[in-house]
């Protein structure tokens, strides 16, 4: 049994310019154009999962809570605009 035993096969579109420079990685890593996608799948998910996960806690230490925050906000569309003459 392998670590990839639970894999997905997919289909992806790369550019020739960019599969040379792929097969010269993997060349000089002595790995398959799959592991090097793979790494490179797992690189990405690294630096961007915190993306997501930065929203989490962004109301940590408010002293309203967001439903309150809401209304708070809709209430400038309620409130009747005096144009002064």
């Amino acid at each position: 049994m392998t670590s990839y035993d639970n894999i997905m096969r997919t289909i992806v579109d790369i550019p020739k310019q960019s599969i040379q420079g792929l097969d010269a990685l993997c060349g000089r890593e002595h790995i398959s154009r799959a592991e090097a996608i793979r790494r490179a799948v797992a690189d990405y998910l690294k630096v961007h999962q915190g993306d997501a996960d930065a929203a989490f806690g962004l109301w940590q230490g408010r002293h309203q809570d967001g439903l309150t925050y809401q209304d708070d906000i809709r209430d400038e569309w309620r409130t009747p605009t005096v144009h002064e003459p």
